[in-house]
């Protein structure tokens, strides 16, 4: 008969052992000092230096992680609770501050009750000066990592636990605002079980994943090698540069591009990508099926991708506002890390329902479209199969725009656009070719600058396909990391500025 246990949870010491480097760390901490306490409180502070063997409840310093400089700021349970004082909250700030000084990515491990009580107001307040330094070390482009380890609770939740570019958690740790001994002090009942869980957090799209710490290491070793690339060689024309679009009927290349077989995003990054690290939900809550976020690398650039993603064989996802919602925390993420940003457009159209008018859909296209024209970092959008309406046009403004030679682009489905002017469906091939929507014809019109052909289309050939879609990607990633930033900013505005003018 097996005893189950509870997990076995790292003081700050054990963390830092693990993730860094043998004989790496070197602390950055300087004796702290208070103001004048209680008799009781320096009884404490006492007893919690004792009991742990540290000065304060944080640690920081700096190490190498597979090889890689980083700083890392670390909580002490042991140490009353975890809990920022006024000291502690000054050794956090300085840490950050410094790592911005240096360069340095920062990972951040907090396990904490929040504010320490003893220190008040005072102490409550330090959480404003904790955010402003995380603020400026994001605003320098520097990674800003965060492992939530069990428990991590109010203030410290309520700032620089939540700000990572990229958020992992401790299996099984609770997470949350209110702590739940505080809610059933004042409500007289226990807080409901399994909401503030690391696993219920990341089913809400609130944290990116849950990993046991001994997976700590590698995957902050993966990802800082995305977020901080190095210099990447020029790379030859792949030969689809030079493709001319074929002359395809309208209403063929909408049929192949509803084959369910037909390869998506998940299949792209899976034979092109040299490596993929997922990303999850919005951070706010929301997490929905009809968008996969990641962080890749096509040989060697690095990007963000955001992809509409086909299922195979499966219904399709509408694409929601939560959707778009994820999307344009991707974009905050290429923006903040100045990363080319690659959209994948597969969609066949934005969700038609209830939830999604009081969700906000229409006024989430329009944030897509206004974040989308003015990144300042490179961007590349794909068209690789289906591309209707708003959910289309909401990924679609890029700097370079690479298309499958069977994806379409349109305002509405085809049946749609026949229902509007001949009040029935039977005319949608009519109007497909009438209204310009194959890759030809954008080509024609300056909104396609590069075809990836089909031999004869993506279904039949899924990884070879994949390969030359991957590469043909790689290469207007690579080519725009070459460009000033006002450059592509002028030509991207202008590439739409001039659409439909004569001549």
């Amino acid at each position: 008969m097996s005893v189950q246990t509870r997990p076995r949870r790292l003081n700050a010491r054990g963390l830092l052992d693990l993730v860094v480097d043998p004989g790496t760390y070197v602390s950055w901490d300087a004796p702290v000092t208070y103001t004048e306490h209680s008799k009781a409180y320096e009884t404490d502070l006492a007893a919690a230096r004792e009991k742990t063997g540290e000065d304060e409840s944080v640690l920081t310093g700096e190490g190498l992680v597979h090889g890689r400089r980083v700083a890392l700021v670390v909580c002490e349970f042991g140490f009353l609770g975890g809990s920022i004082g006024v000291a502690a909250a000054d050794r956090l700030t300085d840490a950050v501050e410094r790592a911005t000084r240096e360069g340095l990515p920062l990972l951040a491990g907090p396990a904490s009750g929040g504010t320490r009580m003893q220190e008040g107001t005072l102490a409550f307040l330090s959480m404003v000066k904790i955010t402003a330094a995380v603020r400026r070390h994001k605003e320098a482009g520097l990674p800003y990592l965060v492992y939530l380890r069990h428990p991590t609770t109010g203030g410290v939740m309520a700032s620089w636990g939540s700000l990572g570019h990229i958020t992992v958690a401790e299996p099984g740790a609770l997470l949350g605002f209110l702590g739940p001994r505080v809610y059933e002090s004042l409500y007289g009942e226990p807080f409901p079980e399994g909401v503030q869980t690391a696993e219920n957090l990341q089913a809400r799209g609130l944290v990116d994943a849950v990993l046991p710490p001994e997976e700590l290491a590698p995957t902050i070793h993966r990802a800082l090698s995305m977020l901080l690339p190095g210099p990447v060689d020029p790379l030859p024309e792949p030969a689809s540069l030079s493709a001319s679009p074929a002359e395809v009927p309208a209403w063929e290349s909408i049929t192949i591009s509803r084959n369910r077989q037909r390869p998506g995003v998940r299949q792209l990054l899976h034979f092109a990508a040299a490596d993929v690290l997922p990303l999850n939900g919005t951070g706010q809550g929301e997490k929905d099926p009809g968008l996969l976020l990641a962080l890749a690398r096509f040989g060697e650039t690095s990007c963000v991708v955001l992809g509409q993603d086909r299922q195979r064989g499966s219904k399709q996802p509408a694409l929601g506002p939560a959707s778009l919602r994820e999307a344009r925390r991707g974009m905050r993420l290429a923006e903040e890390l100045n990363l080319p940003l690659l959209t994948v457009i597969d969609t066949g159209g934005a969700a038609l329902s209830k939830e999604a008018e009081e969700g906000g859909l229409a006024g989430e296209i329009a944030r897509c479209l206004n974040d989308l024209v003015g990144l300042n970092c490179p961007t590349v959008s794909v068209l690789l199969g289906q591309g209707a309406g708003g959910g289309a046009l909401a990924l679609l403004p890029a700097d370079r725009t690479v298309a499958a030679q069977h994806a379409w682009l349109s305002s509405l489905p085809p049946e749609g656009a026949s229902a509007i002017v001949y009040r029935d469906t039977e005319h949608g091939a009519q109007m497909a070719q009438e209204q310009g929507v194959t890759v030809s014809a954008l080509a024609a019109h300056g909104i396609v600058d590069h075809i990836v052909p089909e031999e004869p289309d993506a279904a039949a050939e899924a990884p070879a396909f994949c390969r030359r879609m991957g590469q043909a990607v790689e290469y207007e990633l690579a080519s725009l990391r070459t460009v000033p930033s006002a450059a592509r900013l002028e030509q991207r505005t202008a590439r739409f500025r001039r659409l439909g003018s004569a001549g």
